[in-house]
């Protein structure tokens, strides 16, 4: 295998007009008269070339939009990039974000080995300059990032790495936008690391493989510990739930429990029936936080097996169990003061004559039984015994993110996820993060109306509703699993995938719910919880 491009990110002080670089992006508002001071200074010194372009009508400003004007050395800069930003009446921290992308994923196309962005200065004072430092990081690795590591052939080369600097001539609003920069790049890495392991096939990715690469992501990491259920510890603690979604498969499932504790490497045992982890001092007092996620690390439906067309693309239903470890990576770098467990269920859903059928009763940890009426829908199977787990290590929030259902897609699209819970404050905070992380939401409803239909006339519960209302019906399963404590789910299907590049990206896995989570607990972390 080859290596995934590595972008390179820091922040620089020096004059945009003045400095040496392969690239220079500015960016430009459609409904804006006129050119800000550093863009009408580039003007001046490229004898009207913005202007130009702008009155033919060849750049009118819109997001997702880029022209490219060559300075002929009078200007620092090789190349200059006008960027899009649309409407500025309209603008976010994600109008910023799309348009770092927007300038690496174009400097990748075209094998541009070195870009210098001054989008910030067109937000004037707007937005804070951490916040857009840390927006343009996270850009920048989202646009720069490609999925290649097996192909061995190539007709067009592309670069084996990305530099990538914010650059300002002030010193103190250099050092504003570097303190953005650097937790960016954190994040920017944790997601392309997300992406990378997520568009890994079944035939690289296992539950089993899974689990390693959790357990050698932590090898060196004080403050990060993981601990692996196998298929025989599963069955001894009694998670029916996961052991029949993997029963048909040559690959066993797992269950992989990461532990973020900010005072230090602590390690996690299981635990029996009743039991949960104990914590002492300065950590007791802070609220211990699960993070939950789907990871099947291939989904055929088992015995009730999917239509062929697009299978290929149920090696991504292991996106939200990969966010979640991805998340966990950030927060071992960031090091915020929360207590997390990271609750990673892995099975391979496939038929053979030992998986599990319609009509099967699964008694679950949880204690409570399910009645199989579709082996396909297998997240929720998994997902109980994981809910259940984090109840019983006594977590005051929960939240669950997966690719749960299709049906979320089709009220949706591939625009947001849905978002659930039982608890106004956790859902108005995952709100408020989707906004600044840029991975929108739209809440959903998951009342006794839905749960009512989940319930079993020969078990607890069944584990589908009928035709209509899927996403609902199935967080309103989820719901059963969770006790009293805070609860919030993402059904992230339809939002998991690229099925064509973008102006912004490269086809493939999304990464989506590594900015999203990390931006909610760093903002928790920032309220002193």
């Amino acid at each position: 295998m080859k290596e995934i491009i590595n972008v390179e990110m820091r922040t620089r002080q020096a004059d945009p007009d003045k400095i040496g670089t392969d690239l220079l992006a500015v960016g430009l508002f459609s409904d804006v008269k006129g050119l800000d001071k550093l863009n009408a200074e580039l003007n001046r010194n490229l004898d009207g070339a913005m202007e130009r372009l702008i009155t033919l009508g060849d750049f009118k400003g819109k997001e997702g939009t880029n022209a490219i004007i060559y300075s002929d050395s009078k200007i620092g800069a090789k190349r200059l990039m006008l960027v899009g930003l649309g409407e500025k009446k309209k603008a976010t921290l994600d109008t910023v974000r799309k348009a770092a992308a927007n300038a690496a994923n174009k400097a990748v196309a075209t094998n541009i080995p070195s870009v210098s962005l001054a989008l910030h200065r067109a937000f004037g004072g707007r937005f804070d300059l951490s916040a857009m430092g840390r927006a343009m990081a996270e850009g920048a690795y989202f646009g720069g990032y490609r999925y290649d590591e097996y192909v061995t052939e190539s007709e067009q080369p592309r670069l084996e790495s990305l530099k990538v600097e914010v650059v300002d001539a002030e010193p103190a609003k250099t050092r504003e936008l570097d303190a953005g920069v650097a937790n960016g790049v954190i994040i920017g890495l944790a997601q392309s690391y997300a992406r990378t392991l997520t568009n890994r096939p079944a035939n690289v990715i296992s539950p089993a493989e899974l689990a390693a690469t959790a357990k050698e992501l932590t090898r060196n990491m004080k403050n990060l510990s993981c601990t692996v259920l196998d298929d025989e510890q599963l069955a001894a603690q009694g998670m029916g739930g996961l052991l029949a979604v993997g029963s048909g498969s040559g690959n066993k499932p797992r269950l992989i429990v990461l532990r973020y504790n900010p005072a230090g490497k602590t390690a996690i045992s299981p635990r029996p029936r009743g039991g949960g982890t104990s914590a002492t001092g300065a950590e007791a007092k802070l609220p211990k936080i699960a993070l939950v996620g789907k990871a099947i690390t291939f989904d055929s439906g088992g015995i009730s097996i999917k239509p062929a067309a697009d299978m290929d693309e149920m090696k991504l239903d292991k996106t939200g169990g990969i966010a979640v470890l991805s998340t966990m990576k950030a927060l071992a770098e960031l090091k915020p003061a929360l207590n997390v467990l990271g609750i990673i269920p892995s099975a391979e859903n496939l038929p053979s004559g030992t998986s599990y059928r319609p009509g099967d009763i699964i008694t679950t940890y949880s204690g409570k039984t399910v009645e199989v009426l579709n082996t396909d829908a297998e997240g929720r199977m998994i997902l109980c015994d994981a809910l259940a787990y984090a109840v019983k290590q006594k977590c005051d929030i929960i939240i669950d993110i997966a690719t749960l259902t299709g049906a979320c897609m089709v009220a949706l699209g591939t625009y947001m996820a849905g978002l659930f819970g039982n608890d106004e404050k956790l859902l108005k905070q995952l709100q408020r993060a989707a906004e600044e992380s840029g991975e929108k939401v739209w809440p959903m409803p998951s009342t006794d109306e839905y749960a009512a239909e989940m319930k079993s006339k020969i078990a607890d519960l069944k584990n589908i509703g009928s035709k209509w209302g899927g996403a609902c019906t199935g967080a309103a399963f989820l719901r059963q699993f969770v006790g009293d404590a805070k609860w919030a789910h993402l059904d992230i299907a339809g939002v998991d995938i690229f099925k064509t590049a973008t102006e912004y990206t490269a086809e493939g896995s999304s990464g989506f719910g590594v900015r999203l989570l990390t931006t909610y607990l760093m903002e928790l972390a920032s309220k002193g919880s």
